[in-house]
C-alpha cells in the first residue's frame, strides 16, 4: 500500500500514529497564571539534546497546557509507569479550563524546585523544565514546545547500581489508536566503535 496523505488513506483508521510507534508519554504539568493546575499526556515527547538537557512535546489542538506554558514559562514533564496508566488516561480528558486536573485524576501534587509549576507525585522520574521555544507548526493549533531540564527527580527505587532502571516500573508508550505497550524486555547492544 502507498498513499499521500493529503489525498487520504482509505482506511478505517489513520494509520500515522501506529507506524511511529512505541512512542514516550510526556505527562505534562503546568499551572495557569491563576493558578490553576493542568496535567494532560502527550505521546509526541521526547528528549532532544544532553547539554543542556532538553525536551520537546508537540500539541495539536488548542490545550490548555501550551497557554500556559506561554503565561508562565514553565512547564514539569512526568514519567508514566505501567500502575498509573488509568489517572493518565483521566487526564487526557476534555475538561474546563478551570479544572484542577490533579484533583479531577485523584493525584496528588508536590511543587517543583527550580520553577513555579506543580509535578506528579510518586512518579518514576519528573523533569522540571524552562521553556525555550514554542514552533508553530503547519496546520490549524499545532505546536512543538521546547524546554531546558533545570531540574531532575527520580524515585529512590529506580535507581539500581546507579542506572535509572525502567524495570522497576515499566514505563507505558504509546502505540497507534488506542493502544499501549509497557517495556518488559530490556537488552543492551555495545555500538560497534566500542
Amino acid at each position: 500500500m502507498f498513499y499521500e496523505p493529503k489525498n487520504g488513506h482509505g482506511l478505517p483508521h489513520n494509520p500515522f500514529n501506529a507506524i511511529v510507534s512505541p512512542r514516550p508519554i510526556g505527562w505534562i504539568s503546568t499551572r495557569s497564571a491563576d493558578g490553576v493546575r493542568n496535567l494532560a499526556p502527550y505521546s509526541f515527547f521526547n528528549a532532544v539534546a544532553y547539554v543542556p538537557p532538553q525536551v520537546m512535546f508537540a500539541s495539536t489542538g488548542n490545550k490548555d497546557s501550551v497557554r500556559n506554558i506561554r503565561e508562565t514559562g514553565v512547564f514539569c514533564t512526568n514519567v508514566v509507569a505501567q500502575d498509573m496508566r488509568h489517572p493518565m488516561n483521566a487526564t487526557s480528558a476534555a475538561v474546563a479550563r478551570d479544572v484542577d486536573e490533579f484533583a479531577h485524576a485523584g493525584l496528588q501534587a508536590t511543587e517543583c524546585t527550580t520553577i513555579d509549576c506543580p509535578r506528579i507525585t510518586g512518579v518514576p522520574a519528573s523533569m522540571e523544565c524552562r521553556m525555550t521555544h514554542i514552533l508553530e507548526l503547519a496546520g490549524v493549533d499545532n505546536y512543538a514546545i521546547f524546554g531546558e531540564v533545570t531540574g531532575v527527580h527520580i524515585r529512590d527505587n529506580c535507581l539500581v547500581d546507579g542506572h535509572f532502571d525502567v524495570t522497576t516500573f515499566q514505563p507505558l508508550s504509546r502505540l497507534g489508536y488506542r493502544d499501549y505497550a509497557v517495556v518488559e524486555n530490556v537488552f543492551s547492544l555495545d555500538r560497534p566503535d566500542n
